[in-house]
């Protein structure tokens, strides 16, 4: 390879980063400033409110529909702080905190990841529908397993303590930026990864490897990247690559809808089911019957939409 070639190379991922890069911030730069808004408005304690009584259906206390909230309006590490401040209260089990970890993991950032959808083309009431829906039901299953054998019933102790903040819109809007810059060499990595990985052949190799499950999903293997990254890295960065892979024409529709369906269930494996864990939920309900509920739903999806 030649020095004018990886010149060449270099300035091709430099522009498709920042191609996916702007996108991106169109979606999150406006929905970071909604979300703050709404939240100094008090609307995250007014869903919270709304959410308490369904609380209880699932064997959680009313105040865990706060901390239920607050994740879904803006993400996993603010919640867990509002979980903390919920369990110095109130004693639960080891089997309510994973109930309540499965509710956050499957339904959070709605207002950012929920717009990404959009532009990728899944409309906002399907995306409301399929996680809040989605992450309910499979609280609900897993609580009646642990009630019904009787699991995890022991006093759940904390494993991380949140570190005092400061709530200045100063400090909130430093923080927004460095998570925004930080959001550019993260997708440059990524789209350097899969390049390389394009040009030794493993790209192959993974789409093979991932073809019984997509198989599985009704997904076709020009998904097979975003899904890997999706997955690993979180909705966040998956989308932004599936936005510039549905740019370029080369997904279809009905990919698009199970692809990003199913990143919407179960994505972000790694960090956030690590997260959640810090709480103390149990990886039988926050990483296994997650994925076993997410393949079934998208399995069940696929069969009941058309292939063309």
């Amino acid at each position: 390879m030649t020095f004018s070639t990886v010149c060449t190379s270099g300035e091709q991922l430099l522009r498709e980063t920042f191609s996916i890069y702007l996108t991106l911030l169109k979606i999150l730069v406006p929905t970071l400033i909604i979300v703050k808004v709404l939240e100094v408005m008090g609307a995250t304690a007014l869903l919270g409110a709304w959410l308490g009584p369904l609380m209880a259906l699932i064997g959680l206390p009313e105040s865990a529909g706060l901390v239920w909230a607050t994740t879904l309006l803006t993400n996993i590490y603010t919640g867990m702080v509002v979980f903390v401040s919920l369990a110095e209260q109130q004693s639960l089990t080891v089997a309510q905190v994973s109930v309540l970890g499965t509710l956050m993991l499957v339904a959070h950032a709605l207002p950012f990841e929920g717009a990404v959808a959009k532009k990728a083309g899944v409309p906002w009431w399907f995306t409301l529908l399929l996680r809040i829906g989605g992450a309910f039901i499979l609280a609900a299953v897993v609580h009646l397993f642990y009630q019904h054998f009787g699991w995890l019933q022991q006093t759940n102790q904390l494993a991380w303590q949140a570190s005092p903040t400061d709530g200045s819109l100063i400090t909130w809007a430093t923080d927004q930026l460095l998570t925004i810059g930080a959001i550019f060499f993260i997708i440059l990595t990524l789209v350097s990864l899969l390049w390389l990985l394009r040009k030794l052949g493993i790209e192959k190799l993974l789409h093979w490897a991932l073809f019984p499950l997509l198989r599985l999903l009704g997904i076709g293997r020009e998904a097979a990247n975003i899904t890997i990254i999706g997955i690993t890295m979180g909705l966040s960065f998956g989308a932004g690559i599936l936005l510039n892979e549905v740019g370029k024409g080369k997904l279809s529709k009905r990919d698009v809808l199970l692809t990003v369906s199913f990143l919407g269930l179960c994505h972000s494996l790694i960090e956030d089911t690590l997260l959640v864990m810090l709480l103390g939920a149990h990886l039988s309900a926050i990483l296994w019957a997650r994925l076993a509920f997410s393949v079934i739903t998208i399995a069940l999806m696929a069969r009941l939409l058309p292939k063309t």
